[in-house]
């Protein structure tokens, strides 16, 4: 199979890459560069099934371009502005790198008749229903933050286009994502302000902001064992990890990794941590594990594998 993984120099990204390769796969790797990094795929440059384009996925014609030099049998799309707190006050970021992504890859894929697609979403578009149980079927989404609306609007444009094209699209919805090569997120903010001042963290909001956590290699692992879903249209799975971690949990643990003691907290205030941030929720990953598969690792677990990683 030739693979085009869209953001494949990202967080998420490479590591599918990796796993692909492993897998005897073709993998051509589309990246602007924004939030992916050279360093993420360097290891893969030398590998002679493995090739990279300096591409904004954005621009129509540079994808375009892609698709016909490539011919892909299946297009990974985790290309997107992931950084949420990043992107509050600047919402025509989410609408350029996740939105208008998500429409010239499908625009591609229709004109050059590719059936198969994996879809990274998010936990971001169900909202703020902190006391609902959100599984696959909760009603009325309804995101608060840009970035979850981003998203939202790309799976409505994914029903579409696998419907009206015969597609067979793959849709996972995550939390938090965590792991070697984290490029943002409250454990590389954590990290970063306790090696500039070690004896003292501020932390955003009041600190019992808690949330499941997933380990990048479980997420992963599941897109590896769902890639090749044979039901045409849409099947989507929430996919995480068992337990939640709140973020004051976090600072221990970071702190706890890094080897500091008497560090003092500080804490700005206010349920969030910035506005659209969803201070807790309850997610379902039983149709998942249904199907087979549940994460390796709890969410505090994944923590501080974490910690462990980038410290």
């Amino acid at each position: 199979m030739k693979a085009l993984v869209v953001g494949g120099a990202g967080f998420i990204g490479s590591h599918l890459c990796d796993a692909l390769l492993e897998e005897r796969n073709r993998v051509v790797c589309v990246d602007n560069f924004s939030l992916g990094a050279r360093m993420n795929i360097r290891h893969l440059e030398e590998n002679s099934e493995f090739k990279i384009y300096d591409t904004d996925a954005s621009e129509l014609s540079e994808l375009e371009n892609v698709f016909m030099e490539e011919r892909p049998d299946y297009v990974f799309h985790l290309a997107a502005n992931s950084d949420i707190q990043a992107s509050s006050s600047r919402p025509e970021v989410e609408y350029r790198n996740t939105y208008t992504t998500t429409f010239q890859i499908l625009s591609c894929m229709k004109r050059h008749e590719v059936k198969r697609l994996f879809f990274a979403s998010t936990s971001a578009v169900y909202g703020d229903k902190r006391d609902v149980l959100l599984d696959e079927n909760t009603p009325g989404l309804s995101p608060i933050s840009y970035y979850g609306a981003a998203k939202l609007g790309s799976e409505a444009l994914i029903s579409a286009f696998s419907y009206m094209n015969d597609m067979k699209a793959l849709v996972f919805r995550f939390p938090n994502v965590i792991g070697p090569r984290l490029t943002h997120g409250v454990i590389f903010d954590f990290i970063n302000k306790l090696r500039k001042d070690p004896e003292h963290l501020e932390i955003l909001g009041n600190g019992r902001q808690t949330k499941p956590y997933i380990y990048v290699i479980d997420l992963v692992n599941a897109i590896m064992r769902f890639k090749n879903t044979e039901r045409r249209g849409v099947t989507l799975y929430n996919v995480g990890a068992e337990g939640s971690t709140s973020v004051t949990q976090i600072a221990d643990i970071v702190c706890k990794e890094m080897g500091l003691e008497h560090v003092k907290y500080s804490y700005t205030g206010g349920e969030g941590g910035w506005k659209g941030d969803v201070p807790r929720f309850r997610y379902c990953t039983d149709k998942i594990h249904a199907a087979g598969w549940s994460a390796k690792l709890t969410s505090d677990e994944a923590v501080r594998l974490t910690v462990q990683s980038n410290i």
